[in-house]
């Protein structure tokens, strides 16, 4: 069966071993076929194309052998022989020293469920924009979980050309998007104030006092539930927040900078915050640590799966429509624009370091300049003006 001198020779009874010189290199390669007559000289065939692409200089180890634990020997390139697959995985490892645990989840889950399957199996320097483009456009997700999902690819690839993996981030300045049909203001569903009452009045002790904080602070219930007693600033009336026990942080077992830069801040203690806090000093202020405990545990809330059972109980109680506990933030910052306050203010109290997030999801509660818009800056800064204008008048009189 076996063809000698040919390059060309059965090695067991479901393949064929082809044998050439690259590089200088001696190469032995396997072909997964029955060692038949036509087989064999299909391989001879085979063989001898290769050979001719050794010849002219166009000879493609991964093109020819996609298997073969030679290619990364002869490419050019780290990213020539590097799955994509592989690379995210590391990329992801690395990244577990710098980002928050729920940050890290969230990559993880973007890696595993939707890019690994995607494009895990191109090598890195075969990935292209077309791809991404031709992937995008057959998913069923909207566009703020496409941003999300180019985003963690972005940036992998981002650090891969920092790495000479590849030669280009074929998503750098490229984003996709598709026409989706009118949202519902991002679900921002807030609370009336019959609503709160009804919701409130169904809770006792220290789950009445976690919701009406959050009520009044607009606090993420991953801030709610990592705050201490030190954060609280009793002589300003202010409390710090800068730090979130998110589920992955729990899982982690630690406790967590908040989400962003802006989101450490210093929130004011408005009223009926003061009140919920006062009433929660009888709880566990002794105690010290943790400002909300779990009243079932006498713990820290471990987690805002355990808080949504505690909020699910009461808005079944309430008669309520019922609406997630996230909500009680766009409750907060919809009662601080439909007042009048600053909308550079509010969006400073919720951790966002600029107007747009403002504008974009609570633009119908920022209310219109008032009839009396600018006398309060006339009446502060305007005789400066008159008086000046006096002086000049008066000077030019002697003329």
């Amino acid at each position: 069966m076996g063809r000698n001198g040919t390059g060309v020779r059965a090695i067991s009874g479901s393949s064929i071993e082809v044998t050439f010189t690259y590089k200088g290199v001696r190469c032995r390669e396997r072909i997964r076929l029955e060692p038949t007559p036509a087989n064999l000289k299909a391989a001879a065939n085979f063989l001898g194309a290769v050979r001719t692409a050794i010849a002219n200089g166009t000879f493609d180890y991964r093109v020819s052998f996609p298997e073969s634990k030679r290619i990364a020997q002869f490419v050019e390139r780290q990213g020539d022989a590097l799955l994509v697959g592989t690379f995210l995985e590391t990329w992801l490892e690395r990244q577990e020293n710098v980002l928050a645990a729920s940050t890290i989840e969230g990559y993880r889950k973007i890696i595993k469920g939707t890019l690994k399957p995607a494009f895990g199996h191109l090598v890195m320097s075969d990935v292209r924009r077309s791809h991404v483009r031709e992937w995008a456009s057959t998913q069923k997700f909207g566009n703020k979980r496409m941003t999300n999902v180019l985003s963690v690819f972005r940036a992998a690839l981002a650090e891969a050309l920092q790495d000479e993996i590849v030669e280009t981030n074929v998503l750098y300045g490229w984003t996709y998007q598709r026409n989706e049909a009118p949202g519902r203001d991002d679900d921002v569903d807030p609370f009336t104030a019959e609503e709160q009452a009804a919701i409130l009045g169904a809770m006792v002790g220290q789950e009445r006092n976690l919701f009406q904080f959050a009520l009044w602070t607009g606090l993420r219930t991953s801030e709610l539930i990592a705050l201490q007693w030190s954060d609280v600033d009793w002589k300003r009336g202010i409390v710090r927040v800068q730090r979130a026990r998110t589920r992955a942080a729990r899982v982690a077992k630690k406790v967590e900078d908040t989400k962003t830069r802006g989101s450490r801040r210093n929130v004011k203690l408005l009223e009926p915050a003061c009140a919920a806090l006062n009433d929660q000093k009888r709880f566990s202020l002794l105690i010290g640590g943790s400002i909300f405990l779990n009243p079932r545990t006498g713990e820290a809330w471990s987690g805002d799966n355990v808080i949504w059972l505690a909020w699910n109980r009461a808005i079944e109680k309430s008669a309520v429509r019922y609406r997630r506990p996230y909500q009680t933030r766009h409750t907060y910052a919809s009662m601080m624009l439909s007042a009048g306050e600053p909308p550079m203010w509010v969006a400073s109290q919720m951790g966002h370091i600029s107007l747009k997030m403002i504008e974009q999801r609570y633009g119908r509660w920022i209310k219109d300049a008032a009839p009396d818009a600018g006398k309060r800056a006339e009446a502060l800064f305007g005789s400066a003006v008159a008086g000046a204008r006096m002086a000049t008048d008066g000077s030019g009189g002697n003329d």
